[in-house]
Formats: structure tokens, C-alpha cells, sequence
């Protein structure tokens, strides 16, 4: 009985710690969501024109999800992109007005963002989808 109580013990331990994992990761992706939304809306040369609370949002969304889901991307985002993110995150509304370098010409500030933001959305949802999968077999 009382190896049966531990097992039992350690299962609703683990079910635990599922369950707090899934909801953050589904806030998170629900979170990146949005601001994958808002910024899609905002396409091209419209990012000028984007209000700044949008901007802020967006920002605000990015640099928690850094901070939060940080072990998550861990060896997913370059360091270039962690700079380029950690640039936005410090200063959303100059991040977009500052005039592009050579590369940048290339590839636009704002489409390195957007691009940032879903690597991180697919990272996390493929992360509780794997999650899930290891729950159900531990059922």
C-alpha cells in the first residue's frame, strides 16, 4: 500500500506540473498570437503609422514571453535576433523610425520582429504539443 500511495503521490505531482506548464504555454502562444495579429495588420511601410500602444503591446508581449518561456528558447533565437528583439523591447516606436542600415535594406526591421515573434509562437506550440503527448502516455 504504501508504494502504491508514492507512485500515486509522484503521478499527481507530475499532473501538476503538466497542467501549470500547458496554461502557460497556452497564455504564451495566445499572447505571441495577438501580437503576431497586430503586427501582420501593420504590414510594410504601415508600421510607421501603427499606433503607439500597439507598438507598446507588442513590445510588452515580447519581452515577457522573452523573460518567461527564457529555458524554452534556449539555442532557438540567434543572438542577433535576442539583440534585435532586446532593441525593439527598449525602444518600440525608434526601432522602426531609425534609417536602415545596408543589410536591414534587405530585410526590413519590422519583418525581423514579426519573424522573432512567430519562431517563438511555433517553438512554444510545438513544445506543449510534445508536453501533451507525454502526458497522455503517462496516463
Amino acid at each position: 500500500q504504501a508504494s502504491l500511495d508514492k507512485a500515486t503521490a509522484i503521478r499527481e505531482k507530475q499532473l501538476a506540473e503538466f497542467n501549470g506548464e500547458e496554461k502557460d504555454l497556452l497564455e504564451s502562444i495566445s499572447a505571441l498570437k495577438s501580437a503576431v495579429t497586430v503586427l501582420s495588420k501593420h504590414n510594410g511601410g504601415a508600421f510607421l503609422q501603427m499606433p503607439r500602444t500597439h507598438l507598446l503591446g507588442v513590445a510588452a508581449t515580447l519581452q515577457n514571453e522573452l523573460s518567461k518561456q527564457a529555458s524554452l528558447l534556449e539555442g532557438v533565437l540567434t543572438r542577433s535576433e535576442r539583440r534585435a528583439a532586446a532593441s525593439f523591447v527598449q525602444a518600440p516606436q525608434d526601432y522602426f523610425d531609425a534609417a536602415p542600415t545596408f543589410k536591414q535594406s534587405y530585410a526590413p526591421q519590422s519583418g525581423e520582429i514579426f519573424g522573432i515573434l512567430r519562431q517563438m509562437k511555433e517553438t512554444f506550440e510545438s513544445n506543449l504539443s510534445a508536453s501533451q503527448k507525454e502526458e497522455m502516455a503517462n496516463q
